[in-house]
């Protein structure tokens, strides 16, 4: 069990700083609702876009589903090309603490799952409280992912901090899991609005 406070947080992005949902975008797409779940489950799937993540170009990536679907090519394209549109700005309750610790002078820090190339584009949605962080880690940059071990070594090489100087804040389990079992703290990003006492809970507020 982790025992000594954190004295540095360490933040996922997507749906934790920034809301990212691909239905934002395909719903300009497609006119009928089923037909955007479709396309979500069969074509454009989470486990084709996790390979962006990984540091796979989106060229590269498009190409072999296009072959697959092409009638479907010019949709799979907006994936990369209209990117943006399935960002929808910062969560305000997360975007509230990063002030929050900014003003007490925490160190932050940034730990993503995302393509190295749409990096820029996600810290202009809140440029302010990106500006807060000291270093990001961007899985497309390291071509590994969370929860591998690897990124999260990567994060204490970077940092030069300990797992224990660590909060980590997620929202999936899985990342949450692997960060414990290697001695950071953390916590499951569920609900915006028990951000704020869960960071105080670990005394950095």
């Amino acid at each position: 069990m982790t025992a000594a406070r954190p004295r540095a947080v360490l933040w996922d992005v997507g749906n934790v700083i920034v809301r990212w949902d691909p239905r934002a975008l395909y719903a300009k797409i497609f006119k009928e609702p089923a037909d955007i779940d479709r396309f979500l489950s069969s074509v454009c799937t989470l486990d084709w876009h996790v390979e962006h993540d990984k540091g796979v170009a989106f060229p590269d990536n498009a190409a072999p589903l296009i072959a697959r679907f092409p009638e479907h090519e010019a949709e799979i394209r907006a994936w990369d090309q209209r990117f943006d549109e399935m960002l929808s700005g910062p969560v305000p309750e997360t975007a509230a603490v990063i002030e929050a610790l900014a003003d007490r002078d925490v160190p932050q820090f940034a730990l993503t799952n995302m393509p190295q190339s749409k990096w820029p584009v996600v810290q202009a949605i809140a440029p302010r409280h990106f500006g807060f962080f000291r270093d990001a880690i961007v899985s497309g940059d390291e071509k590994v992912i969370k929860p591998a071990r690897r990124i999260y070594e990567i994060v204490l090489e970077r940092t030069g901090l300990a797992p224990a100087d660590l909060l980590f804040i997620d929202d999936s389990a899985a990342n949450i899991d692997a960060a414990m079992d290697m001695g950071f703290h953390t916590h499951h990003f569920t609900d915006p609005a028990r951000l704020r006492a869960a960071v105080e809970r670990h005394g950095l507020l």
